[in-house]
């Protein structure tokens, strides 16, 4: 199946991107290549990732990749990337310290 990057996922990535790079541009473009490369494992078992705690919807899942969840929605003809936020933030932009 196809997997389509919104907008909004390709500016976390740039975002992502330029918060490493302050420290080291080549872990940063790692990184990014490693987020990316999840899209392959998405592409072939859409279902292998688990449901987005927040929304508990089946076709709303994630997957982790280092401290990051690439969260995406299946939908009949394509995968769509919605988001990639740091695991310490839920959807709504709280972090885990907020949570509690």
């Amino acid at each position: 199946m196809k997997v389509h990057w919104t907008d909004t996922a390709e500016r976390h990535l740039d975002a992502i991107y330029d918060y490493i790079a302050q420290d080291s541009p080549e872990y940063a473009k790692r990184m990014v290549d490693r987020l990316t490369r999840r899209s392959q494992q998405i592409a072939t078992y859409p279902f292998s990732g688990r449901r987005v705690p927040e929304h508990d919807v089946d076709q709303i899942r994630e997957v982790i990749e280092g401290s990051f969840r690439i969260i995406y929605h299946i939908k009949s003809t394509q995968i769509d990337v919605l988001a990639i936020i740091h695991g310490a933030m839920d959807l709504l932009g709280r972090s885990e310290q907020e949570n509690k």
